[in-house]
């Protein structure tokens, strides 16, 4: 794979900042692995991560969708579990699920709970915490809604929150979507991170934004222009 991403690199410009087309027409044409690879992306904030009042997180549905199967887990009892099995949930349970997962089993890709059953979840928080898994309400994974909830992710819900160094990575779809999907996608993540902007946050609020398949070369991405398109929509 050294050889291919060498050579996959050389066709791209690290001085350039690309448009959203030419810059996807770039991922498409470097990436270099067989499989479908994932598009994703990488904004740079010009926050300070570590106040409080300075987080950036969020959910959206995307347009199209993720272009891959999402796995989900809800932990529910009664007719809350009922529901998420008729919407599709892929493993429902309660203190069954812990075992599991204290297991070692990690087979899915959302995690939802009903707000009854968040005692339970915690048993398995140090788990789930650091993989981003962790049921939640500020995006929706915390609710009694489970079957609204589970067709949500089902159709690709992107969760989306800024790290330590005040990065956000995502996940935007697969090349094989093609470059109109994945810019409906794309801009309508850019609109949701615009609309995330803190009140408090001081000066340049993008200030890199790159893109690249899964084994493929980053390519940066003009912010300016990228933040122009999602106001447009």
């Amino acid at each position: 794979m050294g050889k291919k991403f060498t050579a996959a690199a050389k066709k791209v410009d690290s001085t350039k900042k690309y448009t959203f087309d030419e810059g996807m027409k770039l991922v498409i044409d470097t990436a270099p692995a067989k499989f479908d690879e994932s598009v994703d992306v990488a904004i740079r904030l010009g926050i300070d991560p570590k106040q409080s009042d300075q987080q950036v997180r969020g959910a959206i549905a995307l347009p199209h969708g993720l272009g891959k199967n999402v796995r989900v887990v809800v932990f529910a009892k009664g007719p809350k579990e009922n529901e998420a099995k008729a919407a599709g949930a892929d493993f429902v349970g309660g203190d069954d699920l812990v075992a599991k997962i204290n297991g070692g089993w990690l087979e899915f890709d959302k995690c939802i709970a009903t707000p009854d059953m968040m005692a339970t979840v915690s048993k398995v928080a140090k788990v789930l915490g650091p993989r981003g898994l962790m049921p939640n309400p500020k995006v929706g994974t915390v609710t009694m809604n489970v079957g609204e909830a589970v067709t949500a992710e089902k159709k690709g819900k992107l969760d989306f929150r800024v790290d330590k160094a005040g990065i956000v990575h995502v996940s935007i779809g697969r090349k094989s979507m093609g470059v109109a999907k994945l810019k409906d996608n794309f801009d309508a993540f850019m609109g949701a991170i615009v609309k995330a902007k803190p009140a408090t946050s001081k000066g340049i609020y993008l200030r890199t934004l790159s893109i690249a398949s899964t084994m493929g070369p980053g390519i940066k991405l003009d912010a300016n222009q990228a933040m122009a398109g999602s106001e447009d929509n």
